[in-house]
């Protein structure tokens, strides 16, 4: 597999310079035109603010990208067409010429290949509910369980099942800890209802945690960084609860399955809050770049 780093994260990643790395399925399917261009920008202004490099990863007519210009950025942006990419579709992108937006997981491998350490993105993947009947999981846990990767997330999102997310993440082996909490976060939500084991207090202690990591030697497993996002620009719970119980029952009478359930609930979620959940999403979206690009910085430096 080709895999193309732009000029700028080559060099960055060469000098150990700080390297964020920075998703696209939000660019391409999480946000409406023209907002998802100014998103996509905005973030990388954020990465820049703090000192490091972006390096927002998709595969352009087959070939991953890590590192975007502005002209790529608008076609994963604008352009019709534009797949959506887990791990496993890689190669089927990259042999087919495709053009396609990276998920966590795809992105957490395409950066680890590229030598980028940091990776920030809004919540993780995680186990479904009802999983007992459906054996839905997302592919995002099993490919951190074998990536070695700084993941910085506002948790998991809160439609699927956090309690056996948490119990998945811990059988896998990947560790978990929370950023000035020892709340795990709900996404839209400071506090999922749910605690975490270990909690970080600066960038700097993540790094730490990192390099320990190099040091143990022990399985090629991500950190995640649960960074919750702020009360103040959180859901209000009341609203989050309500609604999301409403998804629910609609999901299920309107027999919507499989790849389908996630995008549904969180378009309803978008519609039934007046856009409040979007908007409690990209402020965690924010902040977990911003305190990204803080521990690329400190990891730079270690």
């Amino acid at each position: 597999m080709a895999l193309v780093v732009s000029e700028e994260v080559r060099a960055a990643i060469d000098a150990r310079r700080p390297v964020v790395a920075l998703e696209s399925t939000i660019i391409a399917h999480g946000l409406p035109r023209p907002r998802n261009l100014q998103v996509a920008l905005e973030l990388e202004d954020v990465v820049r603010g703090e000192g490091a490099v972006p390096a927002t990863i998709a595969v352009l007519d087959g070939v991953p990208h890590v590192g975007l210009d502005k002209e790529q950025l608008e076609r994963i942006a604008n352009e019709d067409g534009i797949r959506k990419l887990g791990h496993r579709d890689l190669p089927l992108a990259v042999a087919s010429g495709a053009s396609g937006a990276t998920t966590v997981s795809a992105t957490a491998l395409l950066a680890a290949l590229a030598g980028v350490r940091v990776f920030a993105t809004g919540g993780l993947g995680g186990v479904h509910r009802e999983w007992t009947v459906t054996q839905d999981e997302s592919a995002d846990l099993g490919l951190l369980a074998r990536t070695r990767i700084t993941v910085v997330c506002a948790g998991v999102k809160s439609i699927l099942d956090v309690p056996a997310t948490l119990q998945r993440l811990e059988t896998l082996g990947v560790a978990v800890a929370g950023y000035g909490t020892d709340r795990f976060p709900g996404f839209y939500l400071s506090d999922s209802g749910h605690p975490v084991e270990w909690t970080l207090e600066s960038p700097e202690q993540v790094a730490q945690v990192m390099r320990a990591q190099d040091e143990l030697a022990g399985p090629e497993s991500a950190l995640i960084v649960a960074n919750p996002v702020p009360e103040a620009e959180q859901l209000d719970p009341e609203l989050h609860a309500r609604v999301l119980a409403d998804a629910l029952r609609t999901c299920e009478a309107e027999g919507v399955t499989g790849q389908a359930v996630t995008p549904f609930l969180l378009d309803y979620l978008v519609r039934h809050t007046d856009g409040a959940s979007l908007e409690a999403n990209l402020a965690a979206v924010r902040g977990n770049v911003r305190l990204a690009g803080r521990i690329a910085a400190a990891w730079a430096g270690a």
